[in-house]
């Protein structure tokens, strides 16, 4: 395994005159888990190196050549002999777009702000940023906010965008032993605000003659002159001496007028215990976790923030302790923030995220058809069920259903409302971030959707599941349960998949028709008297909520024949014989009536299919009689379902179990109580989580053995 650092074209990876790039990747590689597999890849002039893993880039110049290109094709060069598992790219999004045709994942570090950089400049190569890369990181929350400005708030909040400060060791410093020295470090320019330093030390120096102050740093091309016999400017120090002006320093100050978009020398300085004078730039609040922020930032606001600390010599002490005492952005915090993204990419801890929740504290998003406009006609049905069990399992659940919202939006320019549907989608997922996306029959949710989720944020996980017929006859709902099949992470439907010719390389399990304790309430087999034998239904016009003219089903036939074989049985037909569909209440109020239920589902029998009809029946207390060639006999014996085989062998036995009372009434109590004991929406929800997430594997579901 290998991990490639690429740094900016001619960063100097020395400990002579360092960039910050270089310090930040010295100091957090060290202590890095991976140590041993990194290399870093540079071009550094000086011959003395930090002591890690290092390859040299050398170029030669020519003519009308870009450097940096030639420096990028150069690693790409070295790549393509020795891959890397992972390739992370510092500085230079502009980098990317020639690496993305490598086979390795790419994380990109930005240490300036986004948008003043090549390659990151535009909304539209923000965009690929996101698409190529595996991680994308800033060195301040300021920082990721400018790479978002422009972008739709789908993205705000992406697993792939990290905010990772840059971080040094702090020191114990004696804070006793602090000297009266007011410090400042950096660019001595405007944008650093050494103007307005300049401008204010030298009035303090004069007010307070026992102070004095230190100026480290350097600029060729502005002339800023501060003088003063207290004032001592040192030019530019090597890192090393910087850290140990910072550990006598009371004072420090970092005053700039441009974004920051972190600000090192603010972090030094507090790791040091100095009592930090700070503007409110860019991500410079974030360098600091004690001390002064200059919100209106001139002259005179500079002195005064000075002249405080130094008149409040209580209160400028405890700065300087607290700054210390609360310092938490260490070189192995920050290596181990680092380590651990990489972990997750190498999929290492691929499942930490989940098994180191507590159980029931999961995000869930349930998309489903919730039938809110049918006014209650379709409350009784699995989506229903399913949410119920994940709500039992003390999961937080937002229901979004997309047949509803769908059928509410359509317009002349979205005839179906799908655009409005996907959009909505992605506006829900980007406030309420799920763990984990549910899909329920969900067709209008585009596969396009589901990668533009799954690219931006790659810690959700995405189930669906499908209760429709998929054999031979039906191969149109075949093609839909197949439409996403690569993009989800499990696929549930209630059949056996072994006899759907279902490609094996993906995640697909049965589930059953789950009953729930709060739909299926009735218990029949306790009543005495009742208006019909045979509860028999078809479910045509779901959506109309009444026959379709012309519409003729097989079972028809079945029915009609049946009933001729039995003459003295009274059967309660719906969905038939022009007998109008019932639904909602008025169909729990008619199987209530009923001694048995028929389970006939359209088509020949499939191993494990059934309809939902089934859980209905058999949860309400009905005798279920079922074909025996769906294989339920594999969970159920025939003291808690009736299997039959063909026509006559179910019409003796509806005679027979007619006539008998008690047998009839104990086969239906043990049917329903086993049925609720193993089949129970609860446990459904609780394995479409568990497989998904690929938890909790050991635990065993009576139907998954």
């Amino acid at each position: 395994m290998k991990i490639s650092i690429l740094l900016p074209y001619k960063e100097n990876f020395s400990p002579e005159y360092p960039g910050a790039v270089s310090i930040f990747i010295n100091s957090v590689t060290n202590l890095s888990r991976y140590k041993n597999l990194i290399t870093v890849f540079g071009n550094t002039k000086f011959k003395k190196r930090y002591k890690l893993k290092y390859t040299n880039i050398p170029l030669n110049k020519k003519f009308l050549s870009s450097q940096s290109v030639e420096y990028v094709k150069k690693f790409i060069q070295l790549e393509e002999k020795n891959p890397s598992n992972i390739i992370e790219v510092h500085n230079r999004p502009i980098y990317i777009k020639f690496l993305e045709n490598l086979k390795t994942k790419l994380v990109l570090y930005f240490h300036n702000d986004p948008i003043s950089m090549n390659g990151s400049k535009k909304k539209i190569e923000r965009l690929r940023l996101l698409n190529i890369c595996n991680k994308i990181i800033f060195n301040s929350e300021w920082s990721k906010r400018r790479f978002l400005k422009d972008l739709e708030k789908f993205y705000e909040k992406s697993s792939k965008l990290q905010v990772i400060h840059q971080s040094i060791d702090k020191e114990k410093v004696n804070i006793k032993k602090k000297e009266k020295l007011i410090t400042f470090v950096g660019k001595l320019n405007t944008a650093k605000g050494y103007d307005l330093f300049a401008n204010s030390i030298n009035k303090i120096l004069d007010k307070h003659k026992n102070w004095k102050s230190l100026v480290i740093g350097d600029e060729a091309r502005e002339k800023i002159t501060a003088v003063h016999k207290n004032l001592s400017i040192l030019g530019f120090l090597n890192h090393k001496k910087v850290l140990n002006v910072y550990k006598k320093t009371s004072i420090a100050v970092v005053c700039s007028r441009w974004e920051e978009p972190f600000g090192r020398t603010s972090l030094e300085a507090s790791s040091r215990g100095c009592a930090v004078i700070i503007s409110n730039r860019g991500g410079l609040p974030e360098t600091i976790t004690n001390g002064v922020i200059i919100r209106n930032l001139n002259n005179k606001s500079v002195f005064k923030a000075i002249d405080n600390l130094i008149k409040k010599e209580k209160y400028r002490k405890n700065l300087q302790k607290l700054s210390l005492q609360n310092f938490y952005l260490t070189n192995k915090h920050i290596s181990n923030k680092i380590d651990h993204y990489r972990n997750v990419i190498l999929e290492k801890d691929k499942i930490n995220f989940f098994t180191n929740k507590k159980f029931g504290k999961l995000k869930i998003l349930h998309v489903t058809n919730f039938n809110e406009r049918h006014n209650g006609r379709l409350f009784y049905n699995t989506g229903r069920r399913i949410n119920n069990g994940l709500i039992r399992l003390d999961h937080s659940v937002l229901e979004f259903s997309d047949r509803d919202i769908v059928s509410y939006y359509r317009s002349l320019n979205d005839l179906k409302g799908s655009k409005k549907l996907n959009n909505k989608l992605i506006e829900v997922i980007s406030n309420f971030v799920p763990d984990l996306i549910i899909l329920g029959h969900a067709d209008l949710i585009n596969k396009e959707t589901l990668v533009l989720i799954k690219k931006n944020y790659p810690d959700i996980k995405i189930a669906q599941w499908f209760l429709d017929r998929m054999d031979t006859e039906w191969k149109f709902n075949k093609d839909r349960f197949l439409r996403n099949i690569d993009v989800v992470d499990a696929s549930f439907c209630t059949s056996d998949p072994k006899t759907l010719n279902l490609p094996s390389k993906h995640k697909i399990h049965f589930i059953p028709n789950p009953v729930d304790e709060s739909l299926e309430k009735l218990q029949n087999y306790k009543n005495k008297s009742f208006n019909n034998d045979v509860f028999f239904a078809m479910s045509h016009g779901v959506h109309r909520g009444v026959l379709k003219q012309g519409k003729f089903d097989k079972r028809e036939d079945f029915i009609d024949r049946l009933m001729k074989k039995t003459p003295n049985i009274r059967f309660d037909l719906y969905g038939m014989k022009s007998n109008q569909p019932v639904w909602a209440d008025n169909y729990i109020n008619a199987i209530s009536q009923s001694k048995m239920g028929l389970n006939l589902s359209q088509g020949n029998p499939v191993k494990y299919y059934s309809s939902d009809r089934f859980a209905q029946l058999i949860g309400n207390g009905l005798l279920v009689m079922i074909d025996i060639n769906t294989r339920f006999n594999d969970f159920f014996s025939n003291k808690e379902m009736v299997f039959y085989d063909g026509i006559n062998d179910l019409a003796s036995k509806i005679t027979k179990y007619s006539n008998d009372d008690k047998y009839r009434n104990l086969i239906a109590k043990n049917g329903r109580n086993k049925y609720f004991k193993y089949f129970n929406s609860t446990l459904v929800a609780e394995f479409i989580i568990n497989k998904t997430l690929n938890i909790n594997n050991k635990k065993k579901f009576y139907w998954n053995k």
